[in-house]
């Protein structure tokens, strides 16, 4: 489904250049459950959002079912992103002046999907999230963990290819949490790949391969167990 090349990011600085990716190589399966952990300051998160073609201003290549994303326009870029990737933030992202129901609709509206089905698909969404009697409120109303639980039904209500999370249970509490992390195995069943970062080593069980990372490297992947050494040699 991926496939990156030499993907680097950084950013200028008084002091300079600091790199936040470097020389990133890595191969993404259609089904995947991916993982991807480290300490605050790693990478994951910028890893996650060049992958959600959020951040374009990385260099290297980009592959996305076999379609070259680094020779797209910021435009077909975007239109990848809308019809085949669902994103979960850490931060909730919710758009302040709409209600929890059309915050869930916004993705419907990028699809051609009639009206009556997008209503439809929103109440069903509402209702396996037991948020119902939320869905006229705004996200200035809601406690941290409803945002988050309405960021997540917005981000698997087109039924994604590519599902992305960023600490996706960092604001539930623990029974929310599990069944969050149940709903994504069974998306994953269904045959929605997923790439989770988390501290969790809960979270990350739920996963079928598990990505480790240190100051921008890539140092550990549970399918290459030879890519640790690789990595840290890299950065000496």
């Amino acid at each position: 489904m991926i496939q990156l090349k030499n993907v680097e990011r950084s950013y200028k600085t008084g002091a300079g250049q600091t790199w936040v990716l470097r020389r990133i190589g890595l191969d993404i399966q259609p089904g995947e459950f991916i993982t991807i952990m480290g300490p605050s300051g790693a990478g994951k998160s910028s890893l996650l959002n060049a992958l959600a073609l959020l951040d374009d201003q990385w260099a290297g290549e980009y592959w996305f079912k076999g379609e070259a994303v680094h020779d797209m326009k910021r435009k077909q870029r975007a239109d990848i992103a809308k019809k085949h990737i669902g994103m979960v933030f850490q931060s909730y992202h919710l758009l302040d002046d709409l209600t929890v129901q059309e915050n869930i609709d916004l993705p419907l509206s990028y699809k051609d999907i009639p009206k009556s089905e997008r209503q439809s698909m929103v109440a069903d969404t509402l209702d396996r999230f037991q948020i119902v009697a939320k869905k006229d409120l705004y996200p200035n109303q809601l406690s941290g963990g409803q945002q988050q639980l309405v960021g997540i039904a917005r981000a698997v209500i087109h039924n994604p290819a590519l599902l992305l999370a960023d600490e996706p249970t960092g604001n539930l509490h623990s029974s929310q949490a599990k069944e969050i992390m149940e709903l994504f195995k069974e998306l994953n069943q269904q045959g929605t790949t997923i790439v989770q970062v988390t501290h969790s080593e809960v979270n990350a069980s739920y996963g079928t391969r598990t990505l480790q990372m240190r100051d921008g490297w890539l140092v550990g992947d549970t399918s290459n167990p030879n890519l640790q050494f690789q990595g840290e040699a890299a950065t000496r």
